[in-house]
């Protein structure tokens, strides 16, 4: 494989080489593939968005909001969301350049609907999220908080539709009636991590869903079809600063749709808010922060931190030739470095809500702690900013994850970290073991935590100012 193929494309000629393309975009594929394990980019938002919006007394300090089902809201506002929706779509289809239009057959028309049943069913499939969802009333318990406030325990099972996962199977939550109050960063820290719990499953065509098939999104573009969770992974991440050579082999990797999503649940939070329905302008705004929160994990905004274009073609030339062990061993380490990465950020976070002094710089890296100010929030901040900052940081975070984790977990291809991550604690292991590799990470897990604090406040702030 010759490097001039390679600056001839970015040179400016229209096409490109097809054995460039194929070495590209057979190295990309498999590299994709690897999305449908780590398709989770923060391990538990709700550990991260509640000390982040704490920092900001004109959110933490607002009165509590009334409880209000789904179904209420909906009947209350389905005309009104007809316009809206309407409207989101607009916007979409004119500024999502991959977007895959909604069917008009989907279109939510609250009118005509026999029963609150029926009006739900249609506005899931007007949002095209998975109908199994639950949408239960609930607030996760805060590690440690004290749990006397009459709330009965709700089951994990009642909150989302995976079948198992360890972070979601550790966390406690708890149910709320309808027309209780409320404080809204409970609502908004809890909404945050909901999008993980099955909402974007089995949407695409080829996922073998009755959805899937109705929807309208097409074909999966990156992930195993065939895995549960891995379906997310083209809804929560946002690979938009590859190079133009990795996009012209791969252009199924511009198939992303965080921006659609933020959007969407913004749109719908602003709506909720300026019609007097609190719990759902909450709700709703913790969804749209989830998918800006993902993008800024490094690894949900890069598809191969580390590995350079060049280097992907090379090791794909090796596989193509009956030497796939380059390739392999490059996807599995990316893949096992970013769960890692997820492993050591959420045990750090739950070290720090037993005991502050234990995490206390990644605390206050949320709450932008010796921050000037937090940036700005408008409809092309996800792409321009969040996921450009997460890319820009990507090779050096693989670099010292690779450095600060132990070598069996992150530079041995034959050991898979998502089949083995259960019982496993890095914090607690490397403050044991390593504390100098420790505070390394932490180091450089505490400009990824300020970024996710301060959009988080800023799309907040948006919503303050806009309803």
């Amino acid at each position: 494989m010759k490097l001039a193929a390679v600056s001839t494309f970015v040179a400016g000629v229209p096409a490109v080489p097809g054995i460039v393309r194929s070495f590209a975009r057979g190295v990309l594929i498999a590299a994709c593939s690897l999305c449908a394990a780590p398709a989770f980019a923060w391990s538990n938002h709700a550990l991260a968005t509640a000390p982040a919006l704490e920092a900001m007394p004109e959110f933490a300090g607002l009165a509590p909001v009334k409880v209000e089902s789904l179904e209420s809201f909906l009947a209350a506002q389905g005309a009104g969301l007809e316009k809206v929706l309407d409207e989101q779509e607009r916007w979409a289809r004119e500024h999502v350049a991959t977007y895959p239009p909604r069917p008009e057959a989907l279109r939510f028309v609250a009118a005509g609907a026999a029963d609150a049943v029926e009006l739900r069913r249609r506005f899931v499939a007007a949002v095209r999220i998975s109908p199994e969802m639950p949408l239960s009333l609930f607030l996760q318990r805060k590690p440690g908080a004290p749990v006397d406030d009459g709330r009965a325990p709700l089951p994990a099972r009642e909150a989302t539709t995976l079948p198992r996962d360890t972070a979601i199977e550790a966390v406690k939550f708890a149910a709320l009636r309808e027309g209780e109050q409320v404080a809204p960063i409970d609502v908004v820290a809890s909404a945050s991590d909901e999008p993980d719990y099955g909402l974007d499953l089995g949407l695409w065509e080829d996922n073998g869903t009755a959805q899937g098939r109705a929807y309208g999104f097409g074909k999966q573009p990156f992930g195993n079809p065939a895995l549960d969770f891995g379906t997310q992974a083209p809804f929560h991440m946002g690979f938009y600063h590859e190079s133009r050579i990795v996009y012209a082999a791969a252009g199924f990797l511009k198939r992303t749709y965080p921006e659609y999503r933020v959007h969407l649940w913004k749109t719908l939070a602003l709506h909720a808010l300026r019609s007097g329905h609190d719990y759902w302008g909450w709700r709703f705004a913790g969804w749209a922060m989830h998918y800006l929160q993902d993008l800024t994990q490094p690894y949900h905004a890069r598809v191969l931190p580390d590995v350079s274009t060049v280097r992907m073609l090379w090791i794909n030339t090796l596989h193509l030739a009956g030497w796939p062990d380059a390739r392999n061993r490059a996807v599995t380490l990316v893949s096992n470095r970013h769960l890692a990465f997820e492993n050591f950020q959420r045990t750090a976070l739950l070290a720090g809500y037993r005991e502050r002094s234990r995490a206390a710089a990644l605390f206050d890296a949320l709450a932008g702690a010796g921050a000037a100010s937090d940036p700005q929030y408008d409809d092309g901040t996800a792409r321009a900013a969040v996921s450009l900052r997460a890319a820009g940081a990507a090779d050096a975070l693989d670099r010292t994850i690779a450095a600060s984790l132990p070598a069996r977990y992150v530079s041995d291809p034959s050991f898979e970290f998502g089949a083995s991550e259960r019982g496993i604690d890095l914090f607690a292991s490397l403050s044991r073991d390593d504390p100098a590799a420790r505070d390394a990470l932490s180091r450089a897990l505490a400009p990824r935590l300020a970024d996710y604090g301060a959009y988080t406040r800023a799309l907040v702030r948006s919503l303050l100012t806009a309803r």
